[in-house]
C-alpha cells in the first residue's frame, strides 16, 4: 500500500489536518500518513518547496504527496497531479510544481477535473484527497483530469550570475526551527561558476571568508573543553541539502535567539557570493 504525505500550511491549532486525515482513512482505512510539516508559513510557496523538494526522495517510489498551500480553486489556478521521479504530487498550480521539477522533468502532469464544486473553500479534503487515494489504490493519472503543460514558474526566487562570473545573487528563501537562514544558493552552483577561485559571502553588512562543510567543523577538538568558546559564533556552511545557509552555532530561537533574529536577517533578504581571480 501507498504513502500519502502531507506538506500544509493549516497549522495545528485549527481542525483542518485532522479533518484531511480522517477523509483518507475514511477510505483507505489501512493507509500510511506521514505529515511532512503543517507549518508553512501561510501562502508561502517557496517555502512549501524547500521543505517537500527535500523530503520527498526519501520516501520510497510512488508515494503521493498532497501539498496544501494556497490551494483554491479560479480562472487562473488549476489543481494539478504530476508524476515526477516515481513520486506524485498534487497541488495547485500557484508555483510550487515548477520549483520542484528545476532539474527533473516530469514524467506526467494531470489537470484534475473531478470536482463536485468548483467553489468548494477546502480542496486538499475535498478535491485532493480522493485523488490520492484514487493514486494508492493503483488508479491511473488520466482518469482523473486531463493533460496540463502550462505550469506557473517562479523566477524572482531563482539566483542569478553576473556575464563575467564574478558575482552570485541569491536570497533568502528558508528560516528553519533553529533560526538558521538557508539561501536559494547551492554548493553546485557555487563550486561551478567558482572554477577554483576564493570567494566571500555577504549578507546584510556579515561578511564570511569561509564556507564550512558542517556546523561543527570549525571547532578546534584539539584544545581543551574549557578552553572552547563557541556557542553563537557566526558561521557558513553548506547544510544537509547542500544549500548555503548562514547560521549561529548552537543556537535556539527557544532560548538566546537564531540567526535571523540576532543578525537582523529575514526571508528573501538577499545575499551574494563574490570571487576573487587567483593569485
Amino acid at each position: 500500500m501507498a504513502i500519502i504525505t502531507l506538506t500544509t500550511d493549516f497549522g495545528l491549532k485549527d481542525h483542518y489536518v485532522a479533518s484531511v486525515k480522517g477523509t483518507i482513512y475514511s477510505e483507505i482505512p489501512e493507509i500510511t500518513i506521514v505529515d511532512v510539516s503543517h507549518k508553512v508559513t501561510p501562502f508561502n510557496y517557496n517555502e512549501a518547496s524547500y521543505i517537500i523538494k527535500n523530503a520527498y526522495h526519501n520516501f520510497p517510489k510512488g508515494t503521493i504527496h498532497i501539498i496544501g498551500v494556497d490551494s483554491e480553486l479560479n480562472s487562473e489556478t488549476q489543481h494539478l497531479a504530476m508524476l515526477l521521479d516515481g513520486h506524485y504530487f498534487i497541488c495547485a498550480n500557484n508555483g510550487i510544481l515548477s520549483i520542484l521539477n528545476t532539474t527533473k522533468h516530469p514524467e506526467k502532469v494531470i489537470e484534475i477535473t473531478t470536482h463536485q464544486n468548483p467553489h468548494d473553500n477546502f480542496p486538499v479534503k475535498t478535491v485532493f484527497t480522493k485523488v490520492a487515494c484514487h493514486l494508492a489504490r493503483g488508479g491511473n493519472l488520466a482518469v482523473i483530469g486531463r493533460p496540463f503543460n502550462n505550469l506557473k514558474e517562479v523566477t524572482n526566487m531563482m539566483p542569478v550570475v553576473n556575464p563575467d562570473e564574478t558575482i552570485i545573487v541569491g536570497h533568502i528563501q528558508y528560516i528553519d526551527n533553529y533560526g538558521n537562514i538557508i539561501t536559494n544558493v547551492s554548493k553546485e552552483l557555487i563550486t561551478r561558476i567558482a572554477k577554483g577561485r576564493k570567494f566571500k559571502v555577504t549578507v546584510r553588512n556579515f561578511v564570511f571568508d569561509t564556507v564550512y562543510n558542517s556546523y561543527g567543523e570549525f571547532v578546534n577538538y584539539d584544545s581543551p573543553k574549557e578552553k572552547r568558546v563557541h556557542e553563537g559564533k557566526k558561521i557558513a556552511l553548506y547544510n544537509s541539502n547542500n544549500h548555503l545557509e548562514i547560521a549561529l552555532y548552537k543556537s535556539s530561537l527557544e532560548t538566546a535567539g537564531g540567526a535571523s533574529t540576532l543578525l537582523g536577517i529575514s526571508y528573501r533578504d538577499s545575499v551574494s557570493v563574490t570571487f576573487f581571480e587567483k593569485e
